[in-house]
């Protein structure tokens, strides 16, 4: 069953085990969404792979200098690292749950 955090807390509050009326963008600090933070992740890594990427082929060409070009791309492959490292988590959370009995 899946469930909508502002749904839960709002069942939360009505049995009686929440002793306040906060929103749930008051809870969490008022600070963006997990799925915003997500979107803008994936949104900047993408620009920071198509600005490697660009770079390298400027590089290629002699249009930029050696030292911008390794920065870019070491960025953009710091970038991909970390978005598989956070996909391999992912699967591996996904599993332990799929593992465990109900």
């Amino acid at each position: 069953m899946v469930m909508n955090v502002a749904d839960v807390l709002s069942a939360y509050r009505q049995g009686g085990g929440g002793k306040t009326n906060a929103s749930v963008g008051e809870i969490d600090g008022g600070g963006e969404s997990f799925a915003d933070a997500l979107k803008g992740f994936a949104t900047d890594t993408v620009k920071s792979l198509q600005a490697g990427e660009q770079a390298a082929a400027a590089g290629a060409t002699g249009k930029a200098d050696i030292a911008s070009v390794v920065t870019a791309v070491n960025s953009a492959e710091l970038m991909l690292q970390t978005v598989v490292t956070i996909r391999d988590k992912v699967i591996a959370a996904y599993q332990d749950i799929t593992k465990t009995a109900i």
